[in-house]
C-alpha cells in the first residue's frame, strides 16, 4: 500500500535530514540513527535503513516500524537493533519525542567521555545549561532492559550525552531536533577547541539565565529550526536530489 501524503511528507524530512548530517560531516560509515514518528500512526515511526550510508538514503528507502519491532511496510534492508532498542523506548514513553536523534561525532563523542561533561563556557553551552541529562555506558545498546534506566535518567530533559558513548537529541518536530543538534554540536567543538588553549573561563548562572531567556528573541517566525533546516536542504539540493524519491 502506498504511504499516505502525510507519511511521504514524513520521509522526505527524514531522507532529507540524513544527507544534511552527512553533508555537515555527521555521518558514521552505517552506523547511528534519526528517527522520525509516522503521522497519525500511534507507535509507528521511520528509521534509516541498516546497511545504507547517510548519503544512500531516499524518502521510499526509509524503513516503518513500530515500536515493538515490527516492519510495517516491505523492505528489503533490516533495521540496526541498537537503533530500535535505543530509539522505540523514547518513542514508546515520550509522546512529545517526534524526532530522536542519535550520533557518534568526535565531538560529541569527546565531550560525552570527559568528567563533567559539557562545560558552560560558551555561547551555544550556555543554551543547554541545565537542561542535559547524562547516562553511562553499558555497552552497546542492545538489551530492552537498558531502556528503563535510558528513561529515568533523561526524566524531563530531551538532551542526553551518552557517556563514552555519543549524543541523544529529540524534538517536538524534526526541524527543532535539528537545531537542537547544531547547536549541540558547535558547543561541543568550541569546548574542545578552548581546552587546547588553557583553562576556560565557565559563565556566572546570572548570565546564563539572562542567555536563555533571551534566546528565544532571535528565532524566526515558524517554529524552532524551520528556516535553519530549509537552509541546509536547500544547499543539499545543490549536491544532490535523490533524496526526494
Amino acid at each position: 500500500m502506498a504511504p499516505s501524503a502525510a507519511e511521504w511528507e514524513a520521509r522526505q524530512q527524514l531522507a532529507a535530514c540524513y544527507r544534511v548530517f552527512d553533508m555537515l560531516g555527521w555521518s558514521e560509515m552505517i552506523y547511528n540513527h534519526i528517527t522520525l514518528k509516522v503521522p497519525d500512526e500511534d507507535g509507528a515511526f521511520l528509521i534509516n535503513p541498516f546497511g545504507l550510508h547517510f548519503s544512500e538514503v531516499t524518502a521510499s528507502s526509509l524503513v516503518k516500524i513500530d515500536i515493538d519491532g515490527n516492519t510495517l511496510a516491505d523492505s528489503p534492508y533490516p533495521v540496526n537493533l541498537a537503533g530500535f532498542t535505543q530509539h522505540a523506548v523514547f518513542h514508546r514513553h515520550l509522546p512529545d519525542a517526534h524526532c530522536i536523534m542519535h550520533t557518534h561525532t568526535t565531538a560529541g563523542a569527546a565531550v560525552s567521555s570527559v568528567e563533567g561533561g559539557l562545560r558552560p563556557t560558551n555561547f551555544y553551552a550556555c543554551g543547554f545549561a541545565g537542561q542535559i541529562a547524562y547516562h553511562e555506558f553499558e555497552g552497546v545498546t542492545v538489551r530492552s532492559e537498558e531502556g528503563e534506566r535510558l528513561i529515568a535518567n533523561l526524566g524531563d530533559r530531551r538532551v542526553m550525552f551518552l557517556r563514552n558513548h555519543g549524543i541523544l537529541v529529540m524534538g517536538r518536530t524534526l526541524p527543532e531536533a535539528f537545531l537542537k543538534h547544531w547547536s549541540l554540536q558547535r558547543a561541543c567543538e568550541i569546548q574542545i577547541a578552548t581546552a587546547t588553549m588553557g583553562r576556560a573561563l565557565e559563565v556566572p548562572p546570572e548570565v546564563i539565565a539572562v542567555h536563555q531567556r533571551d534566546l528565544s528573541k532571535v528565532q524566526i517566525p515558524g517554529g524552532p529550526g524551520r528556516a535553519d533546516f530549509a537552509a541546509m536542504v536547500r544547499l543539499v539540493d545543490r549536491i544532490d536530489r535523490t533524496w526526494r524519491d
